[in-house]
């Protein structure tokens, strides 16, 4: 029964591993044509912010189905030597999505903040309205 349980796991880890690669495969192709619709259109570095901003999402999510293979992969009787690897790759995953979480959040409040500079505050908008 555990030979069996353990072939199903095998297949599955395969199956979100696959996952993982297609999510990350999705947003690098995806993030590639932004990056060349902003290069020829718009030409504005700003907007090139959009598209790390659209990689590093699908980065973080690709990054979450692979930490889930990995748990999946012990998932079945784990020897410590297993469980030792899964606590590594565990951290330096971890530590990756937080920091390139962190990163995502830092860039949307820069492009927030250029925004409002760029619209005006709401009492620059009413200024500017009633002269």
């Amino acid at each position: 029964m555990e030979e069996l349980l353990a072939d199903a796991v095998n297949v599955l880890v395969v199956i979100v591993e696959a996952c993982a690669a297609l999510v990350i495969i999705v947003g690098a192709l995806w993030a590639f044509g932004r990056f060349v619709w902003v290069a020829v259109r718009q030409r504005d570095d700003r907007s090139f912010v959009s598209v790390r901003l659209t990689l590093g999402r699908f980065l973080l999510l690709g990054l979450e189905f692979q930490l889930a293979s990995d748990v999946l992969r012990t998932a079945v009787a784990p020897s410590f030597e297993e469980l030792g690897k899964l606590a590594i790759v565990a951290t330096i995953r971890t530590a990756l999505n937080w920091f390139l979480g962190k990163e995502i959040a830092e860039e949307r409040q820069q492009v927030a903040e250029r925004h409002e500079e760029s619209d005006g505050s709401p009492d620059g908008d009413r200024r500017e309205r009633a002269t």
